[in-house]
């Protein structure tokens, strides 16, 4: 022990003799120490400052949108869907109609599987979380950056009847913000059943029905009361998209995704297997559907919308002002069923069509959902997605002119493979040397896949989404050929934009909305998202698809005025389209089968122009006669170069090269 003590007093005079030779060694632990505890004394009032600020921001927040909240204490029993005159584009009535009311019923009215259906469809953690669900909100954030787009809402129960109690149904941060402070005060004032209630008696079902007993009588003719559990699932999923999957509308959508319910139901654990396949298997009887009018695509389409627009209205009358324009609309129902008629008797094995007219500012003034309202009140020219062929080539060329390709570039129409997949042309031939206005406007699709992988996939896509397709695309090399499916509304939309200078546009039906005392509860205002193309190009396009109706494959719609557009036909004859524009009409035509099974050699030169043929002829006045000018050295008399009565293919070609020389 001694020695060990006289060791430890050795090192502890080395120690010392080495401070005292060494004064900035010996203080140096002292300071780092201290430099440690100022370090951290000045994060810590940097945290409690940003912790200050933060929930100084968040209380500012929280009460600068709770300024103009509506009082949550004035909640009615039940929204009755309102009286609804619709008027079209001359302030004529042409269609009145009034939602189904139904009775108000409690949760524990109802049979308890429709009320479970419901849970496990749109908010399985409802009896769990205080109005606002984390844990949902960031599953639904993971998967919508999986998928790369919005697959999955965060909302629960008590926000969407927050929402439809409250507020309108406006996309901004604003409302989201009242939405999730109203929540929070409803599950803090009423029970989970009293929620579940108010919201069962007041969403949407579709057609009309505002709550599950009155969408109970529309569908099925009974009461929500006696619902079995197949029709109990139906309706549940009807709360996703009230319009796509409403029995009347698509039975077989309905019952698909009721199965889609069903299972969600097994998965919460409310049924085991056996129960949801027998009612997977149950019959489900559609009560039967008014008679057929005029336009009544377009009135379901404008009935679906109103919600959107004015939020729920108790008991009142609404005026509705829209764009339908009754001649338009008397002469696209004439061209169908006239061209359909046709159609039979050539035995060309074609079930369906449906056809869409807008004007340049994106104003529907003629829809056509199917071709017997009677027989199938489906709305294929809003909800149907198909493939649009060669009608998609549009932004494949667009994406073209923008990258600095021009109508006269030179292509070469060869074999052309990309990895492994070798397109055809639809001769079977290949044409070697052309301009890219004759492989456009006789659709060759070697051409198409060649421009598409020269300016790049992604340009195409962003291209088409850039002119307003909302659909999903995705990257392939057949994207070029139009494999990804698209509505017949957007595409129509898509091309108007190019008919009108490059102007984006959005489709719209309502102009205004008065209620019984002529307040007007919408008006509508704005065009649209603005530019989308340069002038030159759209310029550029229009001869392209000029092109195509009077020497390409879409000469079937040839008409007394200029005319532009294109052909599309899917794989197998299964879809055919034709999209084009004269004056300010941009008219897209549809035809098919809803399985999808092939025509008899319909494509879209076919059916389809002639369908848009007979409407525009209808539609449009007799051009007037071209102003005299001066003759030119053969003796003609030439109008101006948008002139019906001056040849488009010569003054584009001029304008062709003249933009060549400027480049």
């Amino acid at each position: 022990m001694a020695r060990q003590s006289s060791g430890e007093a050795s090192k502890r005079r080395k120690t010392a003799d080495s401070a005292k030779g060494n004064p900035k060694k010996a203080r140096k632990p002292v300071r780092s120490a201290r430099a440690a505890h100022n370090i951290w004394s000045r994060l810590g009032r940097i945290a409690a400052v940003s912790i200050v600020v933060i929930l100084l921001t968040a209380i500012a927040t929280v009460l600068w949108f709770a300024r103009d909240l509506p009082n949550p204490r004035e909640i009615a029993s039940v929204t009755r869907t309102p009286a609804v005159t619709l008027l079209d584009s001359e302030g004529q009535m042409f269609a009145k109609f009034g939602g189904i009311v139904g009775d108000h019923v409690t949760v524990d009215q109802l049979p308890p599987w429709l009320s479970a259906a419901v849970i496990a469809t749109e908010d399985r953690r409802f009896y769990r979380h205080f109005g606002v669900d984390i844990r949902g909100i960031l599953r639904a954030a993971f998967r919508n950056l999986r998928e790369g787009s919005v697959r999955e809402g965060g909302s629960t129960l008590t926000q969407q009847l927050a929402k439809n109690l409250f507020l309108t149904h406006q996309r901004s941060l604003k409302r989201k913000i009242q939405e999730v402070l109203l929540a929070v005060w409803l599950e803090q004032n009423l029970s989970k059943d009293e929620i579940l209630t108010l919201y069962l008696n007041r969403v949407y079902f579709g057609a009309g029905a505002y709550g599950v007993d009155a969408a109970a009588r529309r569908y099925f003719a009974k009461p929500a009361t006696g619902v079995s559990l197949a029709e109990a699932a139906m309706l549940a999923g009807l709360l996703t998209a009230p319009s796509r999957y409403a029995p009347n509308v698509n039975p077989r959508g309905a019952r698909a995704r009721a199965a889609i319910v069903l299972s969600d139901m097994v998965e919460a654990g409310f049924l085991d297997v056996a129960q949801a396949e027998t009612a997977k298997a149950a019959n489900v009887p559609i009560a039967r559907q008014p008679a057929q009018r005029h336009g009544r695509h377009f009135a379901d389409w404008v009935r679906d919308q109103l919600p959107d627009y004015v939020g729920p209205v108790d008991g009142s009358r609404l005026v509705v002002g829209t764009t339908l324009d009754m001649k338009l609309q008397a002469a696209a129902e004439t061209a169908i069923a006239e061209t359909m008629a046709l159609a039979a008797t050539r035995n060309l094995k074609v079930g369906q069509a449906s056809l869409i007219a807008m004007t340049g500012d994106g104003a529907v003034r003629a829809m056509v959902g199917g071709s017997n309202y009677r027989s199938s009140t489906y709305n294929r020219a809003v909800t149907a997605t198909r493939q649009p062929g060669s009608a998609f080539k549009l932004f494949v060329y667009l994406a073209a002119l923008e990258k600095g390709f021009s109508p006269v570039s030179r292509v070469v129409d060869e074999p052309v493979e990309v990895n492994g997949w070798k397109p055809r042309n639809y001769s079977g031939k290949f044409g070697g040397e052309m301009s890219l206005r004759e492989a456009f406007a006789t659709s060759v699709n070697t051409i198409a896949v060649k421009m598409s992988e020269r300016v790049g996939r992604a340009r195409v896509i962003e291209t088409a989404h850039r002119l307003g397709i909302m659909s999903k695309l995705d990257p392939n090399p057949s994207l070029a050929l139009g494999t990804a499916e698209v509505t017949l509304i957007e595409l129509t939309a898509a091309y108007a934009a190019v008919a009108n200078g490059g102007i984006g546009v959005w489709p719209h039906a309502i102009v205004e909305v008065r209620d019984r005392s002529d307040q007007a509860l919408y008006r509508r205002e704005g065009t649209g998202p603005g530019r989308v193309l340069a002038v030159a190009t759209s310029r550029q396009m229009t001869g392209l698809l000029q092109a195509v109706v009077a020497s390409g494959t879409g000469r079937a719609a040839q008409i007394k005025a200029l005319a532009a557009g294109k052909t599309g036909t899917s794989q197998d004859y299964r879809d055919a389209w034709f999209v084009g524009f004269s004056g300010d009409l941009i008219v897209g035509v549809w035809v098919g089968n809803d399985d999808a099974t092939p025509m008899r050699g319909v494509t879209g030169g076919g059916l389809p122009a002639h369908i848009w043929r007979r409407f525009m002829s209808a539609a449009q006045p007799a051009p007037r006669p071209a102003a005299p000018t001066k003759p030119i050295v053969n003796g003609s008399t030439p109008g101006p170069p948008n002139s019906p009565t001056s040849s488009p293919t010569l003054w584009q070609h001029l304008s062709d090269m003249l933009y060549q020389e400027n480049r």
